[in-house]
């Protein structure tokens, strides 16, 4: 995922490709839940899974 940075007009990353993979696989497993991203300086710094469990 890029972001750009308008005061440079350069592009920066704020998700690597492995963690976007990452982030796609855990949104793929959730079935009731959410995925949480935590953000520091423009960057993702941390993914938090939060998954429900239904009981019939």
């Amino acid at each position: 995922m890029i972001v750009p940075d308008n005061e440079t007009n350069k592009t920066e990353s704020i998700l690597s490709n492995e963690d976007l993979q990452r982030l796609l696989r855990l949104l793929s497993e959730i079935v009731y839940g959410s995925v949480t991203l935590i953000i520091q300086n423009g960057k993702v710094v941390q993914i938090e899974k939060n998954e429900k469990v239904r009981l019939k």
